[in-house]
C-alpha cells in the first residue's frame, strides 16, 4: 500500500507516493501560548529595580532573515517601557545583521513597522572597525571587540527568534549580540571554531540542539560575558510558518538554556535510528530559496541516513547558491585541501562548504532543484527527476523514512 505525501518545494507541493511502512519524522508543532498580560508582567519582573536611573537603552533586533513577529510585540515592549517613565529619545534600536547586508527602509517597514520611523535604528556594520572598543581576548583566543555606543547603555534588551543552528547549537538569544553587533574579523575567529585543527576535520561537538564540548558555543557564552551591562532577554519560539507562539522573558544564560529545552521539545526528535533512504523538504518557501538556507535541512536530514545510504532533497533554490564565498572552496581536490585553506582564513560560508564536503563522502545526496546540473555536480550532489525518485523508494521501500520539515527537525 502506498500514500501520497505532499511535500513543500518553493511555493508549490509536489505529490510523491511513498509505502506505508515508511516512517515519518515530523517536529510537533508549537501552540500559540500568547498572552499579553503574562508577556506584560514577565516583561515588568525582568526589567532592573533601578530603571528610572537608565539613561540610555539598547534595543537589540534581527534583521529580515531572522523575524519575530516584531511589528506585533515591539510595540508592547515599548509601551510598557514608556508607561515606567522612559523617554522616547533614550531608546535605541540596534539591527543584528552580523555579516548580513544592510536592508533598505521599505524592508525596515516590512520587518519593524512604524516604530522604525518614530525611533532611532542603528545598521550595524561588522567592517566599520571605529565602532569597537577591544575588551580583551576568550580562552580560545577570541578577540572580543564589543561596539562603543552599546556599551554606554545602562539597559540592554535583546529580542529575537530563538532557533537551532547547525554549529552554534542554537541561534537568536546570545547571538544576536555576537555575531549579530561583532565584528566581523572576530565572528570569522569564533565560526572558525567549527574547524578542529588537531582532528583537521569538522569540530564534533558543533552541531545543531547541542551546546556540550561544542568549544564555539562555550566561546559565544565567554563572549557574552564580556558585556557586564543589565540585561533583558526576550526569546520568541515560532511555529513552522515563523509566527510566534511563545515569549520567554529571562535575563540570565540559565533562562537561556530553559529557552532552548523549550524549543527542543518541538523540533528535536528522540530516536537514534538511521535508514537507507530519507525523503526530505527543506520546507518550501523561503526555507529553500537557495542552496545556503537550503543546506540547514540537508545537514539536519543527512543525521537520519545510514553511512553509504541516500538523501532526496527537495530544495528548489530559486535565487541560486546565495553565497559568493561558498562555491570557491569546491575548486580545490578535496575536503583536505580546503580545510587547509579556512583553517589559515576562516571566513563566509567556508564551514557551511566543508559540512558539505562531509556529507557527500558519507552518503549519497540528490537533489530536486532548480540549480543546474553543472552546479550540482560542483557540489557533489546528483540533480534528480521526480522518475528518479520513485525508483529509489522502490528500491529501498523497507527502510526509509521521510521529513517534511527537515529545516526545523533535528536529532
Amino acid at each position: 500500500m502506498h500514500k501520497k505525501t505532499e511535500f513543500k518545494y518553493g511555493k508549490t507541493l509536489c505529490d510523491i507516493e511513498l509505502p506505508d511502512k515508511a516512517d515519518a519524522l515530523s517536529i510537533r508543532e508549537p501552540v500559540s501560548l500568547i498572552n499579553r498580560k503574562k508577556i506584560v508582567n514577565d516583561f515588568s519582573l525582568s526589567l532592573p529595580s533601578n530603571l528610572l536611573n537608565c539613561n540610555a537603552i539598547a534595543i537589540v533586533v534581527a534583521d529580515k532573515t531572522r523575524l519575530c513577529d516584531y511589528k506585533i510585540y515591539l510595540p508592547w515592549i515599548l509601551d510598557i517601557l514608556l508607561e515606567k517613565g522612559m523617554e522616547k529619545q533614550q531608546i535605541q534600536f540596534f539591527i543584528a545583521y552580523g555579516t548580513h547586508a544592510r536592508q533598505n527602509d521599505e524592508e525596515c517597514l516590512n520587518a519593524y513597522g512604524n516604530i522604525y520611523q518614530n525611533y532611532r535604528f542603528i545598521h550595524h556594520d561588522s567592517n566599520d572597525k571605529s565602532l569597537f572598543t577591544h575588551l580583551g581576548n576568550t580562552q580560545k583566543g577570541t578577540r572580543v571587540h564589543i561596539r562603543k555606543d552599546l556599551l554606554d547603555k545602562d539597559l540592554i534588551i535583546t529580542f529575537g527568534a530563538l532557533s537551532h543552528h547547525y554549529f552554534a547549537g542554537y541561534g537568536g538569544g546570545r547571538k544576536l549580540l555576537f555575531p549579530g553587533l561583532g565584528y566581523k574579523r572576530d565572528i570569522y575567529q569564533n565560526h572558525g571554531l567549527f574547524l578542529d585543527k588537531n582532528l583537521k576535520d569538522l569540530t564534533p561537538g558543533c552541531r545543531p540542539g547541542n551546546l556540550e564540548n561544542n568549544p564555539l558555543a562555550l566561546d559565544l557564552k565567554q563572549i557574552d560575558a564580556f558585556i557586564k551591562t543589565q540585561r533583558v532577554c526576550i526569546h520568541g519560539i515560532l511555529d513552522s510558518k515563523g509566527k510566534v507562539c511563545q515569549l520567554i522573558v529571562g535575563q540570565t544564560y540559565t533562562d537561556f538554556l530553559t529557552a532552548c529545552k523549550t524549543l527542543d521539545s518541538f523540533y528535536k526528535t528522540r530516536t537514534d535510528k538511521q535508514y537507507e533512504l530519507v525523503i526530505a523538504s527543506c520546507g518550501g518557501f523561503p526555507k529553500d530559496i537557495n542552496f545556503i538556507q537550503a543546506h540547514k535541512a540537508i545537514n539536519n536530514a543527512a543525521t537520519f541516513v545510514k553511512d553509504g545510504g541516500s538523501l532526496i532533497v527537495l530544495a528548489e533554490c530559486i535565487d541560486g547558491i546565495g553565497s559568493d564565498t561558498f562555491i570557491e572552496y569546491f575548486n580545490y581536490h578535496n575536503f583536505v585541501q580546503a580545510f587547509n585553506v579556512l583553517e589559515k582564513d576562516y571566513k563566509g560560508n567556508g564551514g557551511t562548504a566543508l559540512s558539505m564536503m562531509a556529507k557527500t563522502s558519507r552518503i549519497n545526496i540528490f537533489l530536486k532543484t532548480f540549480l543546474d546540473d553543472k552546479i550540482c555536480r560542483k557540489i557533489g550532489v546528483q540533480k534528480i527527476e521526480d522518475n528518479r525518485i520513485l525508483t529509489l523508494i522502490k528500491e529501498f521501500q523497507h527502510d526509509m523514512a521521510c521529513i517534511e520539515n527537515a529545516s526545523l527537525l533535528i536529532r
